[in-house]
């Protein structure tokens, strides 16, 4: 159920925000020791274990650093690791820095790492990241199909060689995965040794391994205080403090920082013309891994000719929806994944994601047309009532179908559960955000029979798809790797299961404190925050 969600969850970092109607107070700067915090709205958080969040990311990509990064040219850099290396892809040798430590004081050390991934990993702990070790040698083991007893409890593909050194084996060749190992893969942080004996015992006052350490614990409730970490090994943040206040209304966060109460707040797409207007040039448009796209119950006769999705995709004219709803702030799909993403093939969509709406009708006759009615279908109360009204407006003037309807489900378990029992009969909202910087998560999750996200696209897959995306993996060289994905992502476009829609830029808006933003994995990087102070 969580990679479903995942796949479903909106363009906004913060879209849970919007489904409840009250918010939490803010703390007076003034209680907090030191320089005033950076006030940063965030979702309700479940829980601080990095394995096992699904709603806490921005705070827990604050506490905790990860092994590797990518940088401003698409290059591998390295944070917490030294190196990680391999000749032939397949068997890793991770190499900690020295000096690492967690903000108890205690050394990070490789055992911590192949502690935490191994319980993760297990499947009886039932940690929503533990899928993010899927790769490794054993994962089957520790997470048998059908019920099944684990026959193992620590992954095969681990050993510890010293206190600093440990090695990975996967299951194939793998070139991408020292990208598999930046920030957002959370199940891939490590714990000191007693979290792992008294979980619970240490989540109530959890410590982490990156450049922010909490004050004095947390709740789902109250703001969550934290300071930069005095020994964090790592380059120094920008800003000495950063207070999480939990909203559970995007509404009440965007009147706090007009108010100069919050300091940074997620929005959506559709709200980013009005607060162009607000903020003004405190509107901050970040470049995501995400991509939005149309699914299809591809059981359905009506749509099993590949030229009726092409014909949908050629109806829709998305720059007239992105300006006209988005303000611009997205990006026209012409690829399978995110333009973010390095390597990713712009264009590789040709005529299909191009607005044609003759060539569309025309190859929709030819398909044989459509009988019927069409529903569009996607989620009540998200804020996309009128990207989907849109959408089906377009289809029906376009392709000259008579009832095109846009369709909502009452809510995000009705949407699963329509969908899962084949019960749409149109196209549906889908979406993927990688989890890495690569072509290689979105291709995998989406559109093979294994991927997590694979109910985005109508349980799609192709022996031909899956033999390129090995072949890509197991690439000599990151360069090799991305010209591979390409030619998965034609011979998938053969097939056009889906029908992208836009690429994603996650939004915020700030107050005046706040001068730049910049990005990790399309969420706010903490350590990079610009104040309107110390630009001047």
């Amino acid at each position: 159920m969580h990679s479903t969600a995942r796949l479903m969850i909106a363009a906004s970092a913060v879209l849970a925000l919007s489904l409840a109607g009250c918010s939490a107070s803010v703390t007076d700067p003034d209680d907090t020791d030191g320089a005033d915090p950076v006030r940063f709205a965030v979702e309700k958080p479940d829980s601080l274990v990095p394995a096992n969040q699904f709603a806490s990311y921005n705070i827990v990509i604050a506490m905790f650093s990860p092994l590797t990064a990518i940088d401003d040219a698409g290059e591998i850099t390295y944070v917490a690791a030294e190196s990680v290396e391999s000749d032939d892809a397949k068997l890793w040798t991770v190499t900690l820095r020295e000096g690492w430590t967690f903000h108890d004081g205690t050394p990070v050390t490789a055992q911590d790492y192949v502690d935490t991934w191994n319980h993760a990993a297990y499947g009886a702990n039932g940690w929503v990241n533990g899928a993010q070790l899927a790769g490794i040698v054993g994962y089957a083991d520790l997470n048998p199909v059908d019920g099944a007893e684990p026959t193992a409890t620590e992954l095969a593909g681990l050993t510890v060689v010293d206190d600093l050194t440990f090695t990975v084996e996967l299951n194939a060749p793998d070139r991408q995965f020292p990208l598999q190992l930046t920030a957002g893969q959370t199940g891939l942080y490590p714990l000191p040794s007693e979290a792992l004996t008294d979980i619970d015992a240490w989540e109530e006052d959890p410590v982490g391994n990156g450049p922010f350490e909490l004050v004095d614990g947390w709740s789902d409730t109250d703001p969550i205080e934290a300071v930069a970490y005095a020994d964090y090994a790592g380059n120094a943040p920008s800003i000495d403090a950063v207070t999480f206040v939990p909203y559970l209304d995007t509404a009440t966060a965007y009147t706090d920082a007009l108010a100069d109460e919050i300091d940074i707040v997620a929005i959506a797409g559709s709200q980013v013309a009005q607060a162009r207007t607000d903020f003004g040039e405190h509107v901050y448009e970040l470049d995501a891994p995400g991509v939005d796209f149309l699914g299809f119950d591809l059981t359905d006769p009506r749509f099993a000719d590949p030229r009726v999705r092409q014909a949908i995709s050629m109806a829709i004219d998305r720059n007239a929806i992105n300006d006209a709803i988005f303000g611009g702030s997205q990006v026209p799909a012409t690829s399978l994944t995110a333009p973010s993403m390095p390597g990713d093939p712009q264009g590789v969509c040709g005529e299909y994601c191009e607005f044609d709406p003759d060539a569309a009708r025309e190859l929709l006759e030819q398909a044989g047309g459509f009988e019927g009615d069409l529903a569009v279908h996607y989620i009540a109360n998200w804020g996309q009532e009128d990207l989907f009204e849109a959408i089906a407006n377009q289809l029906r003037q376009n392709l000259g179908i008579e009832s095109v309807i846009a369709t909502p489900s009452v809510d995000f378990a009705a949407f699963v559960d329509s969908v899962n029992s084949h019960e749409v009969n149109g196209p549906y909202r889908a979406r993927w955000g990688a989890l890495y910087p690569s072509q290689q998560n979105t291709l995998t999750a989406v559109y093979t029979a294994t991927g997590e996200g694979n109910f985005g696209s109508g349980g799609y897959s192709n022996p031909e798809v899956d033999a390129l995306l090995q072949e890509a993996n197991a690439a000599d060289t990151f360069d090799e790797s991305s010209e591979g994905y390409v030619r998965v992502q034609e011979r998938i476009l053969e097939d056009f299961p889906t029908v992208p829609l836009f690429g994603n830029r996650y939004l915020y808006v700030t107050s005046e404190r706040i001068s730049e933003l910049h990005t990790v994995s399309g969420s706010v990087d903490l350590t990079k925050v610009a104040m309107a102070s110390a630009a001047s």
